[in-house]
């Protein structure tokens, strides 16, 4: 058998406003026809089908932006990650920016199965005080069950929700830290923590800042 000689590049980027409102299958194509464009040389799947092997982390909801989305891409042949970022970046649309390129081991877990949870930055132009917003936090935090409803399936939004926190008061109003449970266990929306919180009316903006994932098992 042929020995392989395919790469894994791990890309980070963001996601920008002229973007925010295209869906994720959406997003694929814009990175897919960006690759294309640049040369780069994509390993593709078998079948019947063939696609190219690119992979997301986690779909970012529609009409949010963020600075910290990951996607990994397999190639048929080794490219230097700068090679990489200076070939591809004339290529990309407004909205998608390339913030980081490494390379990684190409047999490691899927980047699906290894993220674990998202920290999302929300500006509410609410105007109370800190000490009642936090204290909203606080409330929801202690909560010991929030049943909520998705999709006509009911679920428990508590343990989806890790932290909460004020970073402060800017020209938009209120910034609040989320830390959300994401993957295969679950995953919370920051829309319906605002619900939660009594502030799914007020005008906001939402960024996810980054993607957490677990450790790697030692059997990969």
């Amino acid at each position: 058998m042929k020995p392989t000689t395919q790469q894994r590049l791990r890309i980070t980027f963001a996601n920008g406003e002229e973007i925010k409102y295209i869906s994720h299958l959406d997003l694929m194509r814009l990175w897919e026809r960006a690759l294309r464009r640049a040369r780069v040389p994509l390993a593709y799947s078998h079948g019947f089908n063939p696609r190219p092997r690119i992979f997301i982390a986690a779909a970012l909801p529609v009409g949010l932006t963020s600075r910290g989305e990951v996607m990994d891409i397999i190639l048929e042949r080794h490219i230097s990650p700068y090679n990489f970022a200076k070939g591809l970046a004339p290529h990309l649309l407004p909205g998608l920016e390339l913030l980081s390129v490494e390379e990684v081991y190409p047999k490691l877990p899927s980047l699906q199965s290894q993220v674990c949870s998202a920290e999302y930055r929300v500006t509410v132009s609410w105007e109370g005080t800190q000490e009642e917003i936090e204290g909203k936090l606080r409330e929801l935090l202690s909560a010991e069950q929030l049943l909520r409803q998705r999709r006509g399936k009911h679920y428990d939004l508590r343990p989806l929700i890790e932290d909460l926190w004020v970073e402060g008061k800017g020209a938009g109003g209120w910034v609040l830290g989320m830390r959300l449970r994401a993957g295969s266990r679950g995953t919370g929306r920051p829309d319906e923590v605002l619900e939660a919180l009594g502030l799914a009316e007020e005008s906001r903006t939402i960024r996810r800042e980054r993607l957490l994932f677990g450790p790697v098992s030692s059997e990969n």
